[in-house]
This record gives C-alpha cells, structure tokens and sequence, in this order.
C-alpha cells in the first residue's frame, strides 16, 4: 500500500511541479524532458539493470548453492545466530536466511555491488519462505531491507576513485566521513526497526556485538590512517575486497569437494534461479525507476533545496552545505541519479571545496531505499511494505545530518 501512494505521488507531485515551471517561468521544454525520462529509465531498468543481473545473479546464486551444500552458509548462521536471534526473533536461529544476511552485509560492507545484490536476493528469498502472508512484510524482512538500505560500506572505492578522476588532491579524504556517516544510518535504521517491533537492544549480547563492531571499525580506521599513505589505502582495500571475494568460492567449492558434492551440478541447480529472478524485478524496477524518473526531471528537487536554503537562513544557520543536498535527497531514489549531481557538485564548487567533498559523503552515507525495496520486495511477490520505507528514510536523514556534522568537523 505505501508503494502505491508513494508511486502516484511521485507522478503527481512531479506533474505540478512541471506545470508550475511552464506557467510561471516558461520552460516548454519540461513536458518533453519528463517523457524523455520515462523512456530512458524505462530503457535502464530493463537494459543496463534487469539484464546485466541476470548473469551475476546465475553466477552468485550458484555459488550460494555450493556453500549450503558445502554447510558454509549453515557454519555463518551459527557463529552469527546470537546477535541475529535478538534483533531478528522471529527467524530460528539454524536457517539459512542468516548466513545469506551475512553474506549480503559482508559485500556491502567491502563495497562489492555485484556480489550484494545476489546474496540480498537470496536472503530475501529465505525470508520468505518463513513468512506466513507472502504479500506483506514480515518482520524479519523489514529489519533486513532497513539495514541494507542504510548501506554500510567500509571503503567507499567508487567514490575515491570518481574524487581521483576529477583531480582531488587528496581523493581518500573522504574515507572517515563516509564510515562514520553511513555507521550512524545504520544503527539508527536497526533503533528504529527494534522500537517499531518492540525489541530489546539494552542487553549483553547486542550491546557486545555492536561494541565489538564499532571498536574494529575504528582499530580498522585507525590502521588506514597511522600505518597507510593515501594511494596504499586505496590498492590495499581493492586487493583485500577482491581476494576475499574470490576466497569465499575457493572455500565453497573445497567445502563441497570436502563433503563429495558433485559441484557443477551443484552450481548449475543453483545458477538456473538467476534469470527467473531478475524476470520477476523487471516490472517492480521500471515501475518505480520511470516515477523517480519524473521527480528528477520536474525540477522537484530544485524547489525542495531552495526552500530548505531559505528556511535555514531564516533560523540563522549556516547555509554552505545546502548546494550539496541534491545529492542527498536524490540518493535514496536514484544511485545513479545521485552519482551524478555528487559529480556535478565537484565540477561546480571544485573537488576539493566543502560542497564538494560533503557531496562525496552524502553519496557514501546511505543506499538507494526506493529502489532497494522496489527490487527485493519485488523479487519475492510483496507489495505491502508496511514501515519499511519510513524506517529506511530515518536512517537515510540520520546518515544525511551526520554526513554534514562530519563534513563541518573534517572540512568545515
């Protein structure tokens, strides 16, 4: 249901703000940019989403295959289960659907895209399985998605790398903002899940493992910054996430041969799901990415940054970091439309200025909600999201208020 108010209200709120700008400033060109987009996204969601992730998605899921036979995935779940039993009760502690979890936050985590998405789907997928009203959200499903589109990342490569091709004199400067940024979304987004779904993170074993996790973040972070240059911090962090990456098929496959798995087999049972699934996104993926389409081509975002300028000039605030809210406010629609406006943030006020590196942080302080949820509620049938995407919104505003807090402190 919050779909469907939320697609109708991108289209209308998108049509008034297009009408506004023919009336009151001229611009005939609008209503044809608006179509322009429809077909373009329509084109995206299909062509250079849907498609490519047919292959990564045959390739992962049939090495997700292999490490259930292999019971890497059911060793994970295990080790993982005493955290993940608190914050997701209702998922017993020996499924499958918490290695998958794991799975997916450790790409995340490492900043590997393509191997996420795969490992999501299959989480999602094993959600399901234990939900007992197949088009409504589970509990279990929520926390999930809000912790995915809170999207904690450890080194934010794409970022760095797009800061070095402008020209940055310092292109990982970048590197604690977006950790500390993105760190506060997320555990804002598992606060706000635990208080609608009424659970208890006052205890040992959360406390601990959250404890733990902040402490070897910032042991990590603290490495990076005493022992590392600026170039090793980037070649370091590519070759940790790539051989880790492939030591995890290593490991599957020599679990598999360990237990006498025949694993081609096992890997083309799993592989054949790929194209059924990126099949069922397809309708889900350009749905939503045609509405966010005309948000972005009214001009919507345009009056929505103009306002908040004035209002915090009228409370006295300081208003640099308002000319980097496009990226921010884009950033839970559109990665990509994100990318962009962090792009042309750079190339405006400089790499190096304050706009221009928060717009970096921004970029790295959250995920794509919209379409996030669009594409794995989709890839499962559910069309009832219940507080998801309120939830994740929270995150995202929270990641979005400790990006400029940072900024201000590292930059300001």
């Amino acid at each position: 249901m919050a779909l469907n108010y939320i697609w109708i209200g991108f289209f209308l709120v998108g049509f008034i703000a297009a009408l506004a700008q023919w009336i009151f400033l001229g611009d005939t060109e609008i209503f044809k940019r608006i179509i322009d987009g429809t077909f373009d996204s329509a084109k995206t969601g299909v062509m250079d989403i849907a498609l490519p992730l047919a292959g990564v998605m045959t390739l992962w899921l049939g090495i997700m295959n292999i490490g259930e036979k292999a019971g890497v995935i059911g060793w994970l779940a295990k080790v993982i289960a005493p955290f993940f039993s608190r914050i997701f009760p209702d998922v017993p502690k020996d499924h499958p659907a918490t290695g998958h979890m794991v799975m997916n936050f450790s790409a995340n985590l490492l900043g590997l895209d393509n191997a996420a998405t795969p490992f999501g789907l299959k989480a999602m997928e094993s959600l399901q399985t234990l939900n007992p009203q197949k088009d409504t959200a589970s509990n279990a499903q929520i926390m999930f998605l809000v912790l995915h589109t809170s999207g904690l990342t450890l080194i934010p490569l794409a970022i760095m790398a797009q800061r070095a091709i402008l020209g940055a004199r310092d292109p990982s400067d970048i590197f604690i903002p977006c950790m500390i940024a993105t760190y506060v979304a997320t555990v804002t987004g598992i606060v706000a899940v635990s208080i609608r779904q009424r659970i208890n993170l006052l205890n040992g074993v959360v406390l601990g493992w959250l404890g733990g996790m902040t402490a070897a973040i910032a042991l990590l972070i603290w490495y990076f910054t005493a022992f590392l240059t600026k170039p090793e911090i980037e070649t370091v962090s590519k070759l940790a996430s790539n051989l880790l990456l492939f030591s995890i098929i290593i490991v599957f496959i020599l679990g598999a041969l360990r237990k006498g798995v025949n694993v081609y087999e096992t890997f083309i049972e799993g592989a054949k799901g790929g194209i059924q699934t990126s099949l069922t996104i397809i309708p889900y993926l350009v749905g939503m990415l045609v509405a966010i389409s005309v948000i972005r081509n009214s001009g919507v975002l345009g009056f929505v940054v103009n306002g908040m300028e004035w209002v915090f000039m009228k409370m006295g605030l300081d208003t640099a970091f308002t000319p980097a809210l496009p990226t921010a406010l884009m950033k839970p629609l559109s990665g990509s439309g994100s990318k962009a406006m962090m792009i042309d943030a750079m190339k405006t006020y400089g790499v190096d200025s304050f706009v221009g590196r928060l717009a970096c942080i921004f970029q790295g302080s959250a995920d794509t909600t919209f379409y996030i949820v669009a594409l794995y509620f989709g890839s499962v049938g559910v069309r009832k999201t219940r507080y998801a995407i309120s939830c994740g919104l929270i995150a995202d505003l929270a990641g979005i208020v400790a990006a400029i807090a940072v900024a201000y402190v590292f930059f300001g």
